[in-house]
């Protein structure tokens, strides 16, 4: 999904509110005066960017504000790419109960935008028999780009009954939807399973390799037969994806607390260790000594769903937020969180605000303050720092706007006020049907 409703999605515009439209402004908003973090251009620095058409025109200390339809002050804000989140559950709507092709899953789009997400990869909900359900049911109906994870197992993550069914685990037909939905498909997923087998990874892998594209693994329940240790150093290929990296549910972390060897030796092979914190993959008595030895993740993801989302992981800002009150520096956790997921999925158009880049773009606070992160146990780390998504654009409209930083106030405007039109940078309320009378 490309477009935010058609270009001419209806917009605010104030009536009686003076506009200079006899010379027309090169670029439709400026975001003014903002801490810029652009891992893909190298930039952590206070500047500006201009939007023009959907698009990045440009990024600069200094853009003339005369030159713009309309002028945002972010000063003292963080400008980043739209936040990229690869492991979610959006395949909501089928009313299938206990289900991540159902109710355990989410509509994007009343939980994306206000937490500064624009771009999300579904992890596996749907496989091939049900991918063009999903993709008509939720996917071409979100105003947030969904990708996919496709599911090595035909009916997809439906429980136990499916997903322990080796015989639904086939890589031609996971492949020939992949490539049929090209770009859209940006991997293949593998999850759950219980047995002593490799056939799914193995079957995901080999869809992956006909298809071009990574591949995903939730390990599922750990076995003998078949250690982590294996699956990363033997059987991923450099580029695939592994999740849950610190769940410590398969043996990354060892008795004695060391990082599993096998699990630095699969990074330097190229293999991605993604966070994918869920509500039962993420503990800090697993997180804190492996970054401490000197393993942070490639990615930072949520893994939300219906109950992660309502226990120790909540959203994207408080998962950022947690590596802020483990460390990190916030240009690098921005880079977990957008450049670094976009390349891993092959979408390097995402996570940047490079000039002709779509103008996906969060704006963030850093509030100070006491704060409290759980892990998937409950276990608490305090902090001192909180993200919060100010204001959220998606292709250079405006989406998500929490303090009402892109509006004038109630006072300055003219008695009769409403939405009347369709302004270049605005797609955050729909106008009602334009009277006869109606300036615009």
């Amino acid at each position: 999904m490309e477009t935010l409703n058609g270009p001419l999605w209806p917009t605010l515009i104030l009536a009686g509110a003076s506009l200079a439209f006899a010379q027309p402004q090169p670029y439709d908003l400026l975001l003014q005066g903002g801490h810029v973090i652009d891992a893909r251009n190298n930039i952590d620095a206070v500047s500006d960017v201009a939007i023009r058409g959907g698009k990045i025109a440009l990024v600069a200390q200094h853009i003339d504000p005369a030159q713009a339809f309309k002028v945002v002050n972010v000063a003292g804000l963080y400008v980043t790419p739209g936040l990229v989140d690869i492991h979610v559950h959006v395949y909501a709507g089928t009313g299938e109960p206990r289900s991540y092709a159902g109710d355990n899953s989410l509509y994007p789009d009343g939980y994306m935008f206000r937490v500064g997400v624009t771009t999300v990869a579904d992890a596996g909900c749907a496989g091939w028999r049900n991918f063009e359900d999903f993709k008509q049911r939720v996917i071409d109906r979100a105003k947030t780009r969904v990708l996919a994870f496709i599911n090595i197992v035909g009916h997809g993550m439906r429980g136990p009954k499916y997903e322990d069914d080796l015989t639904d685990m086939q890589a031609k037909p996971t492949a020939e939807m992949a490539l049929k939905y090209k770009g859209l498909i940006i991997g293949v997923k593998t999850a759950h399973y219980t047995g002593p087998e490799w056939t799914p990874v193995e079957q995901a892998v080999e869809a992956g390799t006909i298809a071009n594209i990574p591949v995903m693994v939730d390990f599922g329940t750990n076995r003998k037969e078949r250690p982590m240790s294996e699956l990363v150093t033997r059987k991923l290929r450099p580029g695939d994806i592994y999740t849950h990296c610190y769940s410590g549910l398969r043996d990354e972390l060892d008795a004695s607390g060391h990082v599993n060897p096998a699990m630095f030796e699969a990074r330097k092979r190229g293999v991605i260790f993604d966070v994918g914190h869920g509500g039962g993959s993420f503990a800090w008595r697993i997180a804190i000594p492996a970054i401490q030895q000197g393993f942070p993740p490639d990615s930072i993801s949520t893994d939300l769903h219906t109950g992660s989302m309502n226990s120790g992981m909540k959203d994207m800002d408080n998962l950022m937020s947690k590596f802020l009150a483990m460390g990190f520096a916030l240009k690098d956790v921005v880079a977990q969180s957008t450049w670094n997921p976009a390349r891993e999925i092959k979408r390097e158009d995402l996570g940047n605000l490079s000039p002709g880049s779509v103008a996906d773009v969060t704006v963030l606070r850093v509030e100070q303050g006491d704060f409290g992160y759980t892990d998937m146990y409950g276990a608490r780390l305090k902090g001192n720092q909180k993200l919060t998504a100010e204001l959220t654009l998606r292709e250079g409209r405006v989406v998500w706007d929490l303090n009402g930083i892109t509006r004038p106030d109630w006072t300055t405007l003219p008695p009769n006020y409403r939405q009347t039109g369709d302004a270049r940078w605005d797609a955050v309320t729909p106008a009602p049907a334009r009277r006869p009378d109606t300036k615009r």
